[in-house]
């Protein structure tokens, strides 16, 4: 057997332990929700989680559309701890996010992660804590740099690779300023057997549609829009989504999935074509806001329905990681979206 076959069978094992019903098709980076004092809110994290539990199986926590890249280290372990909580007890699947452009401080902060995880389950093997805590795996980035080889990036991610824990692999260029092409991804997935999901959310889907064998790798997409054409059952690339979406559509984009597994691909078409025209509008509403970013500002609008049903515009708008809150203007305007392509919810989960 050569390497990369043994290296595929390996990863085939891992992922059968950690996901014995089998990996998740939707996975959620889940928004992060504030208290008007700017305390992240427990309760209302806990309430979305439930509302999405039925259809959303995978999160990833902290992930960019959470504020993860603006959180401190005590904000993080806060989030944790209520993601960990709420996913032992709604059975979900937890990626945490190890949001750092550099790769010494990321394999750092993965270590401390598991060393925090074991303590809080009071175990002492690295497999039994994570098991324990409903965590499938960490995902990290490239490091950042325009002007970074190929070579530099695959070096730096070999050296969290090699840490030898269960490891997802996010392509960011939007924060990263470079991209990994499909020979290194390739090449990392012949390697290490401990590299289980790649995400894509350039928009570029270069890796997935080059062709390149990533044997028993994972392939989620994470850029919104022109949902049905990507999934393998509709001829597409991957195996899944990784959507910032998910926090408001989960059971929309779960329908969708099933739909096209089913062969139903007119009623998951027409499905998708209302979801990336509501989204289009929204994220365009959003986009150039001074704080936030444009995935966590778009889905905290939409979700403010979802949690609050069509009386939302009477609420105070949801507060961002900075401190402000969105505006009004905003929430008028992802309610019209919403009620023009028959999103809107008839209930709220907070009602």
């Amino acid at each position: 057997m050569n390497s990369s076959v043994q290296t595929a069978a390996q990863r085939q094992e891992l992922i059968a332990r950690l996901f014995p019903g089998g990996v998740p098709a939707l996975w959620c980076p889940m928004i992060t929700h504030y208290r008007s004092d700017g305390a992240i809110d427990g309760g209302r994290m806990a309430a979305h989680l439930k509302h999405l539990s039925p259809y959303v199986k995978g999160f990833l926590i902290p992930g960019s559309t959470g504020g993860g890249w603006e959180m401190d280290a005590e904000e993080v372990r806060q989030l944790l701890e209520i993601a960990l909580d709420q996913s032992e007890k709604l059975r979900l699947h937890l990626l945490i996010g190890v949001l750092k452009t550099d790769a010494d401080e990321a394999k750092q902060t993965l270590l401390d992660t598991v060393a925090w995880l074991k303590s809080r389950a009071d175990v002492h093997k690295e497999g039994g804590s994570l098991a324990r805590a409903r965590v499938c795996g960490f995902t990290i980035c490239p490091p950042r740099g325009a002007d970074l080889s190929q070579g530099t990036i695959g070096e730096r991610l070999a050296s969290i690779f090699e840490a030898g824990l269960p490891t997802a692999l996010y392509q960011l260029p939007q924060v990263t300023q470079n991209e990994m092409s499909p020979d290194l991804v390739a090449h990392l997935a012949d390697e290490f057997a401990n590299f289980i999901l790649f995400k894509d959310t350039s928009g570029a889907d270069r890796v997935a549609l080059s062709g390149r064998k990533l044997d028993r790798v994972f392939l989620v997409r994470g850029a919104e829009g022109d949902y049905a054409r990507w999934l393998k059952a509709a001829g597409g690339p991957y195996d899944g989504f990784l959507l910032s979406t998910a926090n408001c559509f989960g059971r929309e984009l779960d329908r969708m999935t099933q739909d096209l597994s089913a062969g139903r691909v007119d009623a998951a078409k027409e499905l998708a074509d209302r979801l990336t025209s509501a989204v289009n509008e929204v994220f365009g509403v959003v986009t150039g806001l001074p704080q936030g970013n444009p995935f966590a500002n778009a889905n905290k609008a939409m979700d403010h329905y979802f949690a609050y049903g069509p009386k939302a515009i009477n609420v105070a708008p949801p507060r961002l990681h900075g401190g402000s809150r969105l505006s009004i203007d905003v929430i008028r305007a992802a309610g019209e979206a919403l009620s023009r392509h028959r999103l809107m919810p008839a209930k709220g989960y907070l009602e």
